[in-house]
């Protein structure tokens, strides 16, 4: 928990969250990254406002839990807040190809290999 969050205590992270403890969409793990994909409205909630302004460029959960003094689970909620309004949009890692993946066949990796020889 953030210095910031302990020093206001439990109350504000009730108050933050709408009583909510859970709820959060499971798919949002520490990596996932956020952008926003709309302005801050008059009247928003002052995290969810901070959260579109920092989202302008691509940053995962945990940078925007960072930035915000917040834990992990009470930004998760938030986040899920954004996402179900469709303020942000939620775009996971790409996976690392596999070792049998077609991009790294033998055969893509030689004509990789003779067009680069040719230049």
């Amino acid at each position: 928990m953030s210095l910031s969050a302990r020093q206001e205590g439990p109350d504000r992270l009730y108050v933050i969250t709408a009583g909510r403890s859970g709820g959060a969409d499971e798919t949002l793990d520490a990596v996932t990254l956020i952008v926003a994909e709309s302005e801050p409205t008059p009247g928003m909630q002052s995290e969810h406002a901070h959260i579109l302004r920092l989202c302008v460029s691509p940053l995962s959960v945990v940078e925007v839990a960072a930035h915000l003094g917040l834990p992990l689970t009470v930004v998760r909620i938030l986040l899920t807040d954004l996402v179900d309004t469709g303020r942000v949009t939620a775009r996971h890692p790409a996976p690392a190809p596999s070792p049998a993946s077609p991009l790294t066949s033998p055969d893509v990796l030689e004509k990789v290999l003779v067009a680069l020889h040719d230049l």
